[in-house]
C-alpha cells in the first residue's frame, strides 16, 4: 500500500508538471461559473497590476497592453488583440478594453478618469488594489462558508467512528440476551 501510494503520488506530481494537464485543468476549473468571475478578477489584478508598473516606468501603453497579453487567460487574449486593434486606431484605451471585455464598471470609470488626467499607469494602480480588495472580500466570504462545512464534515467522521467502535458493544450485548 505504501508504495503503491508514493507511486500514485509520483505520478500525480509527474503529470501536473506537464503543460497540457495544467491547461486541461485550467480550462476545467474556468468552466465553473461559481469560480469564473472570481479567477477573471485574479487574472485581471494581475493584469492591470503589471501594466501600472510598465506604464510608470515610462513605457508606452501599446507596448505595455502587448507585454502583459501573456498574464490574460486565452479566453481573454482575443478580447487584448482587439483592444490593441482599436487602441492603434485611435479609440481611448478605456474604451477599447471595455470592448474586449477587460474592464469591470469601476475600472473603466478608474481608466477614464486616468486618460483625461494623464495618470493612466496611477489609475491602473488603483484598479488592481479594488480588485485586490475584490479578492480579499471574495476569500472572506469562501473562509467563512468552508470552516462550518469543516466542522459538520469533522463532527461526521468523528461520529462515524464512535459508532463503529460502539457496534462490536453492541453485537455482544445482544448475543448475551
Amino acid at each position: 500500500l505504501v508504495i503503491g501510494g508514493a507511486l500514485g503520488l509520483g505520478v500525480l506530481v509527474f503529470l501536473l508538471q506537464q503543460k497540457p494537464v495544467q491547461r486541461f485543468l485550467l480550462a476545467q476549473l474556468w468552466s465553473l461559473k461559481a469560480m469564473r468571475e472570481p479567477w477573471r478578477i485574479i487574472i485581471l489584478n494581475r493584469f492591470f497590476r503589471s501594466n501600472s508598473l510598465l506604464l510608470t516606468g515610462g513605457i508606452p501603453a501599446i507596448r505595455a497592453l502587448e507585454m502583459t497579453g501573456d498574464l490574460l487567460h486565452p479566453s481573454q487574449r482575443a478580447g487584448l488583440e482587439g483592444a490593441l486593434t482599436r487602441i492603434r486606431a485611435g479609440e481611448p484605451l478605456s474604451v477599447a478594453l471595455e470592448a474586449g471585455g477587460l474592464t469591470t464598471p469601476v475600472a473603466l470609470r478608474l481608466l477614464r478618469v486616468g486618460e483625461h488626467s494623464g495618470r493612466l499607469g496611477e489609475m491602473m494602480e488603483r484598479v488592481a488594489r479594488f480588485y485586490e480588495d475584490d479578492i480579499a472580500r471574495w476569500l472572506n466570504w469562501l473562509t467563512r462558508l468552508i470552516g462550518p462545512l469543516m466542522m459538520l464534515a469533522m463532527g461526521a467522521t468523528i461520529g462515524g467512528i464512535v459508532f463503529l467502535l460502539y457496534m462490536p458493544l453492541f453485537e455482544l450485548v445482544g448475543d448475551i440476551k
